[in-house]
């Protein structure tokens, strides 16, 4: 019997992750990426010789990607080599520095030394917020297709966990008193591009897993991981095409029959698995009367997170300092409400930089420094002109960072540069409306009410990537594409190989 055909649309994380897993199942996989490169937002690029990751910069969970790659009969170490951050990263606010470490007792030492009286807070979130993830995982890891779901026994079990009502900021207060404390557990909404006082309190099992499971740095860049599943991919015989998008789908009755190329080829295949951003995708790739929910028009009414002003940096001076710093606004709470609510330009921005080479020279020349720096900023629903604004934004950033951190003389050591605001990830990157962290993760767009992963409005069409279940970053989207690989399995009734295919063993030994 003929091997079923499956064409992938983009080589993000999400796609070639589900490709890897089908591929070595004995499926026929094509993976088509428009841009030159694997690997989407989690893709690299140089200046010079400095190397940079253009967007995730944090790895966690990493038994998430060992479990993957031995689903596919690989394995992890023979592919990337990883290093542990510890402390996980610097947390600068006006007044005090919190580094915490993944070791518990130390951070609570920290803890009582900066934040006195809220140790035993911290204990109690990490002891809660272990029974959080243990409910909520098998939610996020199966798929929810019908709203019956809802009444499954995982989710009966999880709906005490999801703090239903309360944001994440909320939840926060019932383990600590310090306020400057209880955004060093909340920053982390920034990888879903919402405010803590918007996002969902589930969502406080971000940073628990940070704490518990440590935070790590491929050598080379997170642009590894892409590169490294492409690699299996093509060991097993699947292709991966660069540079070649895809036109539109094809389709007999609403369903998937193939694909044309923006060359004007036309691909047959048995079943398409979109990893574009979504909402690009709907407005690209099929045409707007075969959409229900997701027409043009629904599209626009839909909520979508944050973006980013990025720049990367080639900077002729060697930091000793921390791989992750992250400085908070004096003024965090309006700083976010500047980004997510009035949508205007901050004076005061929160500022994430990334000082990979300290761990990992392989990024820079000697004796200098790769420095990756984003600025949480709205999206482009804001229609903020970032063409005549980003020079002066360019300065404000690199003003603060030189007042509020130990990056002194950073401008006058700039040999390269690159910048990217939201109207360059939308217009050069395709994402819908510069909106870097996908569809937000209100609950009204999560679950069932977020894209499935089995694509409802399209027969033999699927979805993986941060715009379908469960969510944004690598970690979920690593299981968006467990899922899907395992759904087509199921609907072709193929066992397979390796049950960790099924679900995270490690998260199944725990529940």
């Amino acid at each position: 019997m003929a091997r079923k055909h499956i064409v992938v649309v983009g080589a993000g994380p999400g796609g070639l992750a589900a490709a890897m897993l089908l591929v070595s199942q004995g499926y026929r996989v094509t993976v088509f990426e428009k841009q030159p490169y694997v690997g989407g937002r989690t893709s690299s690029f140089q200046l010079d010789d400095y190397t940079f990751d253009l967007g995730p910069t944090f790895l966690s969970m990493p038994h998430i990607l060992e479990e993957l790659f031995e689903a596919a009969g690989k394995k992890l170490k023979d592919y990337l080599s990883l290093e542990e951050i510890d402390p996980m990263y610097e947390l600068r606010f006006s007044d005090i520095i919190f580094s915490p470490s993944r070791n518990s007792h130390e951070t609570r030492k920290k803890i009582e030394e900066i934040f006195p009286g809220n140790g035993e807070g911290y204990e109690r979130f990490m002891k809660q917020s272990d029974k959080k993830l243990n409910a909520l995982m098998p939610m996020l890891q199966n798929r929810h297709s019908s709203l019956f779901d809802y009444f499954r026994l995982r989710t009966l079990r999880a709906l005490p966990q999801l703090s239903l009502g309360r944001s994440l900021y909320d939840v926060l207060g019932d383990y600590f008193t310090d306020e400057k404390l209880k955004l060093a557990f909340t920053f982390q909404s920034k990888y879903l591009g919402m405010s803590p006082w918007d996002c969902p309190g589930a969502f406080s099992i971000l940073s628990y897993m940070e704490h518990k499971y440590g935070v790590f740095h491929p050598i080379g860049g997170l642009n590894q991981i892409p590169k490294a599943m492409t690699k299996v991919i093509h060991e097993y015989g699947g292709e991966v095409v660069t540079g070649v998008g895809i036109k539109k789908l094809i389709y007999k009755d609403k369903a998937i029959t193939g694909v044309e190329l923006e060359d004007g080829d036309k691909i047959h295949c048995d079943e398409v698995i979109i990893n574009a951003d979504f909402a690009h995708a709907m407005n690209h790739l099929v045409d707007d009367e075969l959409l229900k929910s997701y027409s043009k028009q629904q599209l626009k009414k839909k909520d979508y997170s944050c973006s980013t002003f990025m720049m990367y940096l080639g900077v002729n001076k060697e930091f000793q300092l921390p791989h992750h710093t992250i400085v908070f606004s004096d003024d965090y709470k309006k700083n976010v409400e500047e980004i997510t609510k009035t949508k205007v330009i901050s004076d005061h921005p929160s500022i994430y930089i990334q000082n990979a080479c300290v761990t990992d020279p392989t990024l820079a020349p000697g004796g200098k420094s790769a420095l990756y720096i984003l600025a949480p900023v709205p999206n482009n629903t804001s229609l903020i002109d970032w063409e005549s604004q980003k020079s002066e934004f360019r300065q404000l950033v690199l003003e603060q960072i030189e007042t509020r951190t130990e990056f002194k003389d950073l401008q006058a050591n700039i040999k390269e540069e690159r910048m990217i605001t939201p109207f360059n990830w939308e217009k050069d990157i395709f994402v819908y409306e510069g909106a870097t962290f996908n569809l937000s993760h209100r609950l009204r767009q999560m679950m069932y009410f977020r894209p499935h992963n089995k694509f409802q409005e399209l027969k033999n069409c699927w979805l993986v990537g941060g715009g379908t279940h469960p969510g944004s970053g690598l970690p979920t989207i690593f299981e968006s594409a467990r899922i899907t690989a395992n759904s087509i399995l199921q609907e072709n009734k193929i066992v397979p190989v390796n049950p960790i295919f099924e679900q995270s063993k490690r998260m199944r030994g725990a529940q």
